[in-house]
């Protein structure tokens, strides 16, 4: 069933509206901050942001809907486990595996892969979503980390929500950077326009990338990539928003390669034509241990079907 909360707001309490109503109702921040975006909470009648803040006499109306059950099968998959211990792990990830069960996908996942793999893992962090701490899209490859216990899993969430967890990325982009590095601080949330993309909309969640040239190709740059926040679709989208999406990506770049006629239209349609997913691998992850405190590196070299490309490059 369907739980309807109202909170007044008491004398002295004067804060952020997720903040208080995650304190109110004992629920994680990020569940909060899903049912803002659905429209689920109100602040005095209204549809209500999750920037506002919260002032004695605010009445906080909040729509809480049932969890569904959830039942994961574990499966026996390839899994590249790079560092595990009692506390977590740290997979590489291959292009076209899904995270985490979602419709469409409701088998095949790394979280499947997982419980087989690791079964007490099952129940960390919650049932739907075991063990993750953040998420790569299905078509881009590389690192991951994954918590064993409910203890890891907070401490690793509290470390990325302060941004002391470092991503880093190669990402292979049509044309060439006007300076290097760049950095793009640019708002993301649903495109309005379609709910299936993400985009740069006033009031959404911040978001900070970093790109720096690492390689200039003829038409296209080879792309460090660091990320100061994680949002969905977060470098993609930022790369859209500078006009050099990312080489192969079907939701932010299709088609843009079809300006880039001239002389090199042959070298271009060839990178397009060798290309079957989105140049984009997450290449290092940087944290500090949540038990002992030293700091975890681990580097992951591109795979083989973006390096044979890259070889391709550097060869012409």
């Amino acid at each position: 069933m369907t739980q309807r909360h109202e909170l007044m707001v008491k004398s002295g309490e004067s804060e952020r509206l997720d903040r208080f109503v995650s304190e109110r109702l004992q629920l994680s921040r990020t569940r909060v901050q899903k049912l803002l975006a659905e429209g689920r909470i109100r602040l005095d009648g209204r549809p209500a942001r999750k920037s506002e803040r919260v002032e004695p006499g605010s009445r906080v109306e909040v729509e809480v809907p049932a969890t569904q059950a959830v039942d994961i099968v574990a499966e026996d998959l390839p899994l590249v486990i790079v560092h595990e211990d009692e506390d977590l792990l740290v997979v590489d990830k291959a292009a076209g595996m899904v995270v985490h069960p979602a419709p469409g996908h409701p088998s095949g996942t790394l979280v499947n892969a997982l419980l087989w793999h690791v079964p007490d893992i099952e129940g960390v962090g919650g049932r739907a979503r075991p063990g993750i701490v953040h998420r790569l899209d299905k078509d881009t490859s590389g690192l991951l980390v994954v918590a064993k216990t409910d203890a890891t899993h907070r401490a690793l969430s509290d470390a990325i929500r302060a941004r002391r967890v470092k991503r880093f990325y190669l990402a292979a982009a049509w044309g060439h950077l006007a300076e290097s590095p760049v950095v793009v601080d640019a708002p993301i949330a649903r495109d309005p326009r379609d709910r299936k993309r993400m985009a740069i909309v006033d009031g959404g969640r911040a978001a900070t990338t970093r790109f720096e040239v690492r390689e200039r190709w003829l038409r296209a740059d080879l792309l460090h990539v660091a990320l100061k926040t994680g949002r969905t679709h977060q470098i993609r989208v930022h790369l859209e928003h500078l006009g050099h999406p990312v080489i192969g990506d079907a939701t932010y770049g299709l088609g843009w390669q079809k300006g880039l006629g001239g002389p090199t239209r042959r070298w271009v349609d060839e990178l397009s034509r060798r290309m079957e997913r989105q140049f984009l691998h997450a290449t290092e992850l940087r944290f500090h241990h949540p038990s002992h405190g030293r700091e975890m590196v681990f580097e992951s070299p591109l795979p083989r079907d973006l390096s044979e490309i890259s070889d391709w490059v550097r060869s012409e």
